[in-house]
């Protein structure tokens, strides 16, 4: 074995600029194989049947209420602006004392904070609602 001490004529050695990426590699390789002898161990899981997607339109009847909670957090029954909460859980007591009970159908803008749509949601549980559920605009087809 031989080791270099510096040069014969008596000039500095240069100095080597480029990156030995050798042990990089290696290191990446070895996690990659440790990662992939790991995983399935790591994640055997049970096998079940997800359901598959099914988007029918709603067929509303006459009795659904239809609350409207437009992007500023403003509360619309059908086409009545409801002053507060408040004015909101009266109509909907009343609503979810009937045989059978009316299902109510919220309607969200896009842009309406969550708070908006989670007032109305607790509001109706409150008032003792059973069926609520969201109105959205299927996806394009194309």
């Amino acid at each position: 074995m031989s080791m270099s001490v510096g040069s014969d004529s008596g000039e500095e050695d240069t100095v080597m600029s480029e990156i030995n990426t050798t042990p990089l590699v290696d290191i990446m390789l070895v996690l990659l194989i440790i990662f992939l002898i790991t995983s399935p161990v790591v994640m055997h899981l049970l096998n079940v049947k997800l359901p598959n997607e099914v988007n029918q339109p709603v067929k509303n009847k006459p009795e659904d209420v239809n609350i409207i909670v437009s992007k500023d957090g403003d509360i619309y029954w059908g086409q009545k602006k409801m002053a507060n909460t408040d004015e909101l859980f009266e109509n909907l007591k009343k609503e979810s004392v009937k045989v059978p009970q009316p299902a109510v159908h919220v309607r969200g803008d896009m842009s309406t904070r969550y708070e908006s749509i989670g007032r109305v949601i607790y509001t109706a549980q409150r008032a003792g609602v059973q069926k609520v559920g969201f109105v959205i605009e299927p996806p394009d087809k194309g």
